[in-house]
């Protein structure tokens, strides 16, 4: 691990700038427990926030409402990054989008190194769209948008 900081550095920051993933850790608002999910819908604002888009039928959303701080888990070039911030609702639903989704901020309060000594990521972590690529494209391109007005 290394050193604590509260902003992502350039190379995370421009990965974030195009299509990627993360993993989102959440406390979840029933249990208590923790929760991790696969979020695509993401993007960074600027190196001290990142925006996420989420469906509202989502248990994300009550999580995140009730239970502000969340960590973010990203694969980068050579390395796994832990993200640690408080997650407020933008807006819900989302405008000009064809589902209703809910739309966070996370303020970066930490960035963190999470690989374990020794050892590096040979590969991005890739995953492929499992239904209509036209429709996943245009969905996508439909919900970057109304992420980068909100």
């Amino acid at each position: 691990m290394s050193e604590n900081n509260a902003a992502l550095h350039d190379a995370l920051f421009a990965q974030l700038q195009q299509e990627s993933f993360i993993l989102l850790h959440t406390t979840d608002a029933e249990s208590g427990g923790p929760t991790t999910s696969a979020i695509s819908w993401v993007h960074a604002i600027n190196e001290r926030k990142l925006r996420i888009a989420i469906d509202l039928r989502s248990r994300l959303v009550d999580n995140m409402k009730q239970h502000r701080s969340v960590a973010v888990t990203i694969f980068g070039t050579n390395t796994v990054t832990a993200v640690y911030g408080q997650a407020s609702l933008i807006e819900e639903p989302l405008p000009a989008v064809p589902l209703k989704l809910a739309c966070f901020d996370i303020d970066i309060t930490s960035v963190r190194d999470a690989m374990f000594y020794g050892a590096r990521l040979n590969a991005m972590p890739q995953y492929e769209k499992t239904y209509d690529k036209r429709a996943a494209d245009k969905l996508d391109g439909q919900v970057f948008e109304a992420m980068r007005k909100a």
